[in-house]
């Protein structure tokens, strides 16, 4: 048997290993080290496991083995596309073996990025707003386009929002899931699964078919913040899971930013004490993908190039042809694709052509204001019912969103 054939099989026994929910990581750490090896554990019996293991925890372990058939199984897994990474591979993410108690496997489904890649944890609330929204979509998209893996918990809300934004952008995202990596949750969110298994990767900790259990997501957070370099946090309420990463990210000695909120605005309270308490402040995606440049390049490694600046080289020989036929005709060159600093803000312009359209949408906010606050925000000639017809024109151009009766806000697509 050479290596390439023992370390398969090893993989195999580490399959049957890291299926069973009955023991923790720690005690996983010690029984391998015990006996040598998941193959050597898998032949030890119930005295070794013994050694480590509770007797109620034995017993479950015999039971499970004795209905587990390893090749089988582990063809079965390989049949359906999902991978087990072990701590000893060399594909096994570098930063999660610096994190305290480091996930012995991990079940992968995809690809994941190179070492050299750099990688931020988007997280925040699932029941965002469209503030909330709309920064997640152009954050995401800033760091897609820039080379930047976008790492999330695939949630509802902030999470979801800015991997698709990433993968949309032409970027690299992760999805740490807190159930089985077969399993897809939440529900709503099957296109971005499916568009991870595509261009980026799914992984977890969790045995195959494991549900989505409470339970299940504090350990997967610490997954999120472990494999990031930076976590933002977009909208968070006091009592909040998303405080729960940063508490983690925070052990693991990674940098927090946070964007800010309103002081009245209850989706904020999380990210404005968050602020108070020394987390970094996002103000824009072009601020701090320049932190994050110079982070990076603290280990003096090199930023890798945007999903924009690889199609911009594309073009640029196949473009030089027809620029110097465009100068001998006396046609204007034209300007070159503007980068993601120039392509992305926090900004936002009157997106309608009609003037009046216009002042309208910029009299609107994020968050809901009323017929009246809108009012306040215009000149005096406008009257109501210009406004009502106005707000509906705007609802119809998916530019404005009715909250409430009475009460509009943006919408930025």
């Amino acid at each position: 048997m050479d290596y390439r054939e023992w370390k398969e099989r090893e993989r195999m026994y580490a399959c049957w290993l890291c299926n069973f929910s009955g023991i923790g990581n720690g005690q996983m750490y010690r029984l391998l080290e015990l006996c040598g090896g998941p193959e050597a554990l898998y032949l030890a019996g119930k005295d070794k496991w013994g050694q480590v293991l509770s007797e109620k925890q034995v017993q479950a372990l015999a039971e499970y083995t004795a209905k587990w058939r390893p090749e089988a199984e582990y063809r079965k897994m390989r049949e359906e596309g999902i991978r087990l990474l072990t701590i000893e591979d060399e594909e096994y993410p570098e930063r999660l073996k610096n994190i305290p108690d480091a996930p012995y496997g991990l079940f992968l489904r995809g690809n994941l990025p190179g070492a050299d890649a750099p990688a931020v944890a988007l997280i925040g609330a699932r029941e965002c707003s469209e503030y909330g929204r709309y920064v997640a979509r152009q954050l995401g998209t800033a760091l897609g386009r820039r080379g930047i893996t976008v790492i999330s918990g695939m949630a509802r809300g902030i999470d979801g929002i800015g991997q698709e934004a990433a993968m949309e952008a032409g970027g690299y995202s992760i999805g740490v899931l807190g159930s089985g990596v077969d399993v897809c949750y939440p529900a709503q969110n099957k296109d971005i699964y499916t568009k991870l298994l595509r261009t980026g990767a799914v992984l977890s900790t969790y045995p195959l078919g494991t549900p989505a259990r409470p339970q299940n997501f504090p350990p997967r957070n610490r997954i999120v913040s472990g494999l990031a370099d930076a976590v933002v946090v977009i909208e968070a309420r006091v009592k909040s899971g998303t405080l729960i990463t940063v508490d983690m990210a925070l052990e693991q000695g990674r940098e927090v930013y946070v964007v800010p909120g309103r002081v009245t605005d209850r989706l904020s309270d999380g990210c404005n004490r968050l602020i108070k308490q020394g987390a970094g402040v996002l103000l824009s995606p072009e601020t701090f993908l320049e932190e994050i440049r110079q982070l990076w390049q603290k280990g003096g490694r090199r930023m890798p190039e945007g999903a924009a600046s690889r199609r911009r080289k594309e073009k640029s020989v196949s473009s030089d042809a027809s620029r110097d036929q465009g100068r001998k005709s006396g046609r204007k060159e034209e300007g070159r694709e503007p980068g993601p600093e120039l392509q992305v803000s926090f900004g936002r312009e009157a997106a309608p052509e009609d003037l009046g359209l216009a002042r309208l949408y910029q009299a609107l906010d994020f968050y809901p204001r009323s017929l009246e606050e809108i009012r306040r925000n215009l000149p005096e000639e406008y009257s109501e019912k210009q406004i009502v017809a106005g707000l509906m024109q705007l609802c119809m151009e998916n530019l404005a969103i009715q909250m409430s009766p009475g009460h509009f806000c943006c919408k930025k697509t």
